[in-house]
């Protein structure tokens, strides 16, 4: 196999972040010696979640074997997703929020017609659904657990919790028309052809406020992992959340 330098279109902030969280880890478990540093395992583990570098060229491009480069990589995105906040968490940094945006996302994965659950007829691809929060900034909050790609976003909001959460912290949230029914703090816009100028403009605004949110979700599609996963649909969840650890650890400075 040839091996050539390449790059990670990523800051060092996020290297030296996870470089730290790696060392720190060894530290804790008593690590007396492995076949990479902190800062290299960092740079293994960024190279396959930004680049979706496998396996194999990883294990080429760091001159280690392929069990351990798996090792590497999966303490490294276990201890990320240790990181990520819990619902309760970004609840109570969504209290001191004006508002905040809900919308869901399907993952593409690799699955064949056969695997029913995994197929999603909006999205018109096999995936894995994954609800996300953000505040009136597009900043990202929270991200849920994965669920089968057919699952429907209000089914998948109400599995997670989210709407009650929402209710409980009397939270105003804007969302697309899919959650439309859940509670009456969540603000969707109005269904149907036939709408009356009022009924427009509340959708025109409505629009403008949840794009944000959207435009939100374009940061962790940003890391090309998550353009097509074809891991354990099991560690899919892990990845989501080691993805937003790093994007908020980054975020915050």
């Amino acid at each position: 196999m040839l091996v050539y330098p390449s790059a990670i279109d990523l800051s060092t902030r996020t290297l030296r972040y996870l470089a730290r969280q790696l060392a720190s880890r060894r530290q804790e478990i008593g690590t007396r010696w492995r076949r990479l540093t902190a800062g290299r395992q960092a740079l293994l583990a960024l190279a396959h979640l930004r680049c979706g570098d496998t396996y194999a060229q990883l294990a080429a491009g760091f001159g280690i074997g392929l069990a351990t480069v798996y090792r590497y990589v999966r303490e490294a995105i276990d201890l990320l997703a240790g990181l990520a906040p819990t619902l309760d968490e970004a609840m109570v940094t969504a209290r001191s929020k004006a508002y905040v945006i809900l919308d869901g996302t399907v993952l593409p994965i690799d699955r064949i017609a056969a695997d029913r659950p995994y197929y999603s007829g909006k999205k018109r691809h096999h995936g894995m659904n994954v609800q996300v929060l953000t505040d009136p900034f597009g900043r990202l909050l929270w991200a849920s657990h994965a669920l089968p790609g057919a699952t429907h976003d209000l089914t998948a909001a109400r599995e997670h919790g989210i709407i009650n959460a929402l209710v409980e912290a009397d939270l105003k949230c804007w969302a697309d028309k899919t959650y439309q029914g859940a509670a009456r703090n969540l603000r969707v816009p109005f269904k149907g052809r036939r709408l009356k100028r009022r009924q427009r403009r509340h959708n025109t605004t409505h629009a403008k406020i949840r794009c944000v949110g959207e435009q939100a979700m374009a940061a962790p599609k940003g890391w090309r992992l998550l353009r097509k996963l074809r891991c354990s649909t099991h560690r899919i969840t892990a990845i989501v959340k080691a993805v937003l650890a790093l994007h908020l650890a980054v975020a915050s400075g």
